[in-house]
Formats: C-alpha cells, structure tokens, sequence
C-alpha cells in the first residue's frame, strides 16, 4: 500500500536531460497520491499547503522541523515521482540546518529549499519579508552542502532579497549562492517577464519559477517558462486553490440546502476515491486470507 519499494527516478538524472520538469504542489496524502497518478517529472512538498492543511495556521514559520519531516517522510515513502521538499530557513541555525538536510534526506526527500529570509519566515508573495545578511546564507549552504550524504540529493537556495532589496541584489545573492554549492537556484517573486529573463541569463544553474496564481510573478506558459532558461515549474498552490475552492461550494450547498443533491461542483466517483487511496488491495488480502471455514 506504499509506493516506498518502487525505485524512484533521480532528480538530479532528470536535471541533466533536457526539458523542463513540471513539479506540482502536493500538500496531504490525497494530493501526494492523486499527482502521482500523472506521472509527473517531480513533486513539490509546498511548505504554504502543508502547514495549512497539516497545522491550519499560515505559512509563518509556525510549523516546526519535526511538523515538516513527518511530512517529508509520509508523502517520500508514498510517491513514486521524487519529491522536492520545503525546508522553509533550516529551522535555525547552522547546526540546525544540518540536522534538517540530514533528517530531509534520510525522510526520502529528492531536493531541499532552503531560504535566506529571517526567522520566523513568512511565506513568498506575501508582503513583509526580510532576509539575513548574505554572508549567513552562504554559510546556510556550505552546511547543507557538507551535511548531505549523497550528491544526488540536492540543494535549492532561494532568496526572496527580490521584494526588499531589489532584483540586482537578489541576483547578486543567487550567484553567492551558487558559489557556496547550490546545486538550484530559486530567485523569488520577479514581478515581471523581463525580470524573469534576466534571471535567465544571470546563471547556468538550474533555475526554479515559481508560478503562485494571484502572486507577484507571472504565470507563464511551459514553452516560454523553457525559452526563458527555467529548468523546473513549480505549482505549489494551484490544486490547493482548486480544492477550496470547490469544498466552499460543496459545504455551501450543504449549509444552504440541506443535501448534497444538485451539487454545484462535480463530485468524484466514489469508488474512484476508494480506488485512489488503496482499496483494492484491501480487499484482495482480505480475500487472499478469508476464512474458508
């Protein structure tokens, strides 16, 4: 009922292929178990969904190192794509950011973000955030960097100085960055394409964007997200936005109506449901080890 003893495809392999690898946001395990269905290049463990969905508090650097790696290590054992995993400003400081690229890495986990906001952190596109100096990142990623056990696990270095400081010092910062052994760069909230080409330019490292619907950044189609040199699109909101969206409507309905008859939004199949979360196999144990009497 795990998807834990199916070799998982490296994301480092899938990074030296050409393309770009379209990650989604996952957020629970029906999310995690659903996106896998797709046969996705990645998966994307949004901090913002989990803790919401997990704690229902924001993605203010409430949740905690432990909160996080049980959910690393849920949805790593789960998903046959490799997952990428928030791991928010290390949850402290050098010390503790070795501990959580270890605990990250043993959980399962493909790639770990790590950030240079201060703490507690708040989430990007959000108003109100600020970074520690540079000099104490580039330390951040010199740990992490030792820290790990394989190179094939790797190491996303995002700077949200974009907001605050300016796109010249957020540039400055991800070839800082990248000189400490990043192995991905993730320059938060450009605020427009041009922007977004200019990060494109700025390095050869793989570059993540960050498609946020309603965000500071664009959503770009796939072609021009590729033309522009990103190596990876993540998602990490969208299906969360569908599916509040659509439980609003469905307990509306309830609320207003009494019944779920006429449902305003389409309702999966419930035997599709049974069928996704692992049913099936339920129940041919349970014929396999009936009693015959």
């Amino acid at each position: 009922m795990s998807a834990a003893s199916h070799s998982r495809p490296s994301l480092a392999q899938r990074l030296r292929q050409p393309g770009l690898v379209v990650a989604p946001g996952v957020y629970d395990m029906v999310s995690l178990r659903l996106a896998d269905t797709f046969g996705f290049d990645a998966l994307y463990m949004t901090g913002f969904g989990t803790v919401a969905s997990h704690l229902g508090l924001p993605d203010a650097g409430i949740a905690t190192y432990t909160d996080m790696v049980q959910r690393v290590r849920l949805m790593a054992s789960m998903a046959r794509a490799p997952l990428i995993a928030d791991g928010d400003t290390g949850y402290g400081g050098l010390l503790n950011v070795a501990h959580t690229v270890r605990g990250y890495e043993d959980a399962g986990a493909a790639a770990i973000q790590l950030e240079d906001q201060e703490f507690p952190k708040k989430c990007g596109h959000t108003p109100g955030r600020r970074v520690v100096p540079m000099a104490d990142m580039v330390r951040k990623i010199r740990v992490a960097c030792e820290a790990r056990t394989s190179r094939d696990f790797l190491i996303i270095a995002r700077t949200d100085a974009r907001s605050a400081l300016g796109l010249d010092e957020a540039l400055r910062r991800a070839e800082a960055y990248a000189e400490a052994g990043a192995d991905i760069l993730f320059v938060e909230s450009p605020e427009s394409v041009e922007e977004m080409q200019k990060i494109g330019r700025s390095t050869d490292l793989p570059l993540v964007a960050n498609m946020v619907e309603g965000g500071r950044t664009p959503v770009l189609s796939h072609a021009d997200l590729e033309a522009i040199g990103y190596r990876i699109a993540i998602f990490p909101v969208t299906a969360l936005l569908a599916a509040t969206h659509a439980m609003r409507e469905a307990y509306q309905q309830i609320r207003q109506q009494g019944s779920s008859a006429g449902m305003p939004v389409p309702l999966m199949p419930f035997s599709e449901l049974t069928t996704l979360m692992g049913f099936e196999e339920v129940w041919a144990f349970d014929r396999r080890h009936a009693e015959t009497g």
